[in-house]
């Protein structure tokens, strides 16, 4: 295979798939408006693994002629499309950024892997699109009725991948996230988002002191009153990636398929989960409830299992490890 592209690659779970391809021995180009990603983890890539192994576009995938221009300069043998947003209060305030950025950013990568004949995409979608869970754990059976517009944004660029699948040849697998957490193992990447709408980081940030710490999330009917979800290690993440495009190299059929620990563990949980592997009984604030969150949701993950041989390997422990290790090197992240 080709070069690589990593759309969103100097974004949080973008910048983990490149890191991880380069150990691999992959050559990776990456595509970034900037928007939220950070050109500094790509500077840092660059310099680990030499400029000829690692090519940087800014640009934005919403101009189809910046795509084609990327597609014509570089060969591009597979797509792993990480690139979008993902705040689920912000997309309950702004939709229509969320239609923009998630589905014609999709499109318009999808028309230029047809015209320049790249047949292989890997998909970063979300567990949103299953909206309120029916029943526990969720698997890929489960109804897709999304209750924010980033849920909604996200299947409707699984739907516009389905229908390349079938008009045009593309071959996918499109991963449905639940929440995703943790940071690379020797702390050279994580996550820069700021502010961070990830429960475990914020926590981590909380207990080292590097910023105060609020609940955002509403009261809901569950053991504690707080949310409950699946905190799945952004490294186990990337590895179900790698494994979904050598599948696809080796003749897979498409698929959608869950990523997760099939655990469930409440805010609360999370948070005192922090406490205990920092040793820090740090405040815990109140600040505005976000909109549009699910109450219950974790994965069943069988799935991948099936297809990919890939389950977890890291526990909710493991990724707090690994994200003390991160902001402790970067407390501020990127951009300081």
């Amino acid at each position: 295979m080709a070069k690589i592209l990593v759309t969103g690659g100097a974004g949080y779970i973008g910048s983990h798939a490149v890191l991880t391809l380069l150990e691999r021995g992959y050559e990776v180009t990456v595509i970034d408006n900037l928007f939220r990603g950070y050109r500094e983890v790509i500077d840092v890539l660059e310099k680990k693994y030499g400029q000829n192994k690692l090519s940087f576009f800014k640009s934005d995938l919403r101009n189809k002629e910046e795509v084609e221009d990327v597609f014509i300069r570089e060969q591009i043998g597979g797509v792993m499309h990480f690139a979008g947003l993902c705040y689920v209060g912000e997309s309950v305030e702004n939709p229509g950024l969320y239609f923009e950025n998630n589905i014609l950013a999709t499109l318009n990568l999808l028309e230029t892997m047809v015209k320049y004949q790249t047949k292989y995409i890997v998909f970063s979608s979300t567990s949103e699109v299953y909206g309120n869970s029916q029943y526990l754990p969720v698997d890929e059976l489960h109804q897709t009725m999304p209750v924010n517009p980033y849920g909604e944004s996200k299947l409707m660029a699984e739907k516009l991948i389905g229908w390349y699948g079938q008009l045009k040849g593309m071959r996918s697998v499109v991963f449905r996230y639940f929440n995703v957490t943790g940071a690379d193992k020797d702390g050279l990447v994580g996550d820069s988002k700021k502010p961070s709408q990830l429960l475990t980081q914020n926590a981590v940030r909380g207990a080292l002191g590097i910023a105060e710490f609020s609940l955002t999330c509403p009261k809901v009917k569950t053991r504690d009153g707080t949310p409950i979800r699946d905190y799945v290690n952004v490294e186990d993440l990337v590895e179900a990636h790698i494994r979904a495009l050598e599948y696809l190299k080796n003749g897979g059929e498409n698929q959608t398929i869950n990523l997760g620990t099939g655990v469930g563990y409440s805010v609360l949980e999370v948070v005192e989960n922090v406490k205990k592997v920092t040793g820090v009984d740090f405040k815990v604030g109140r600040a505005e409830a976000r909109k549009g969150e699910p109450t219950k949701k974790y994965a069943d993950y069988k799935k991948a299992e099936k297809i990919l041989g890939w389950k977890p390997k890291s526990s909710l422990e493991d990724s707090i490890k690994s994200l003390i290790k991160w902001y402790k090197n970067k407390p501020r992240g990127w951009g300081y």
